[in-house]
């Protein structure tokens, strides 16, 4: 699954990155494979319960939307499709460590 995330990864560089491109705006609000591919990610790591897999959609949603560091540098100073890609594998991975938090907690 790792490899197939990272095929994935990759091949969203390049097609963000083209679409954006012919869009005329380098993260078109219509592109949503930048917030697909890191998600999968978090499902990947993420408890099979309905319950935590709506919190880290939650929690997913909120550091995409927040951008905190170095998903900010990411979406303001890379402009084409890594930062693109690069700003939700952020807000993916702040999303895991707060999970990995709860679970801890609450287990």
């Amino acid at each position: 699954m790792l490899c197939f995330l990272l095929i994935s990864f990759v091949g969203g560089v390049l097609a963000v990155h083209k679409t954006g491109v012919d869009l005329g705006v380098i993260d078109h609000g219509s592109i949503v494979w930048d917030e697909i591919v890191p998600f999968w990610l978090v499902l990947l790591f993420c408890p099979a319960h309905w319950s935590w897999q709506i919190t880290a959609f939650c929690l997913f949603r909120f550091f995409d939307i927040v951008k905190p560091q170095p998903a900010r540098y990411f979406d303001e100073k890379v402009k084409n499709g890594l930062g693109v890609m690069a700003d939700d594998v952020c807000a993916a991975g702040y999303t895991l460590v707060i999970l990995a938090i709860l679970r801890w907690v609450l287990e």
